[in-house]
């Protein structure tokens, strides 16, 4: 049994077909519930041990020069390259916000090549900046599988023309490619099923228990704001990471789940 499924803990049984560990989580860019405490070196062995195939980020620093300068063990590297260190050869990040001192967005790791990525501009009116993180991967005996790491707007006005914009790229896609979408929604009116009807897809924990995961604030979760999507594949063992060191390494909890192609 591996760690993830250990961590998941024990479910019906799996359809035939390759396993993809997921895992994904908003990152608060590094620091704790409460931005007092600079946290990324614990998050690192957190994701670690989850061992996942596929790690989906949102807001996650590719550069920071004031952090840099006040916090004593700031990475010399990015922080999805200090993340994905030795264990994910393979990432991509897509920058959305730029600013004096750096940028940040969403970033994938991955354990299989990361064959083409593109991150697509989902910003509203120049706020808010937004983007969709689309990459390829080159899996092994079942082709390309496309990950789309997502992390939508505070506004529902702004939530519905990303998820048309996120709808726009599913239908480029092969009809029959395996897809994963994850990531930060806030999609806490949930009205994101609804939009995405005739998209093909079908979210993790509500094929499981028949509504979205509570996944903020990571101490108490009360609000369903995270997503994990899936076509041509199933989703098995949903899970959100409450316990002890997730509930104080950001403010959202993540979400792990087994997808199967």
């Amino acid at each position: 049994m591996s760690r993830f499924t250990a961590e998941l803990g024990q479910g019906g049984a799996l359809s035939t077909g390759l396993g993809l560990n997921v895992l994904t989580i908003n990152m608060h860019m590094g620091f704790g519930v409460f931005n007092r405490r600079f946290i990324l070196p614990e998050l690192r062995d957190a994701v670690r041990k989850v061992s996942a195939d596929v790690v989906f980020l949102q807001e996650v620093h590719g550069t920071q020069q004031a952090h840099a300068r006040r916090w004593e063990h700031w990475p010399t590297t990015s922080q999805y390259e200090f993340l994905a260190d030795s264990m994910w050869p393979a990432f991509a990040y897509g920058r959305n916000a730029v600013y004096p001192d750096g940028d940040h967005g969403n970033a994938l790791l991955s354990k299989y090549p990361i064959v083409h990525h593109e991150n697509l501009d989902a910003s509203v009116h120049g706020t808010e900046q937004r983007g969709l993180l689309h990459c390829v991967l080159a899996v092994p005996g079942y082709g390309p599988v496309h990950a789309i790491c997502v992390h939508l707007g505070l506004r529902e006005g702004h939530r519905r023309q990303q998820l048309n914009l996120l709808m726009g790229l599913l239908a480029r896609l092969p009809v029959s490619a395996p897809v994963i979408v994850a990531g930060d929604f806030n999609d806490w009116r949930l009205q994101a099923d609804s939009l995405l009807a005739g998209s093909g897809l079908h979210e993790a924990f509500v094929q499981a228990s028949g509504a979205p995961a509570k996944s903020f604030p990571a101490r108490w979760p009360l609000l369903r704001l995270d997503r994990i999507y899936v076509r041509n594949a199933t989703t098995h063992r949903p899970k959100v990471l409450t316990n002890r060191p997730w509930s104080h390494l950001s403010d959202h909890a993540p979400l792990a789940v087994e997808v199967r192609l």
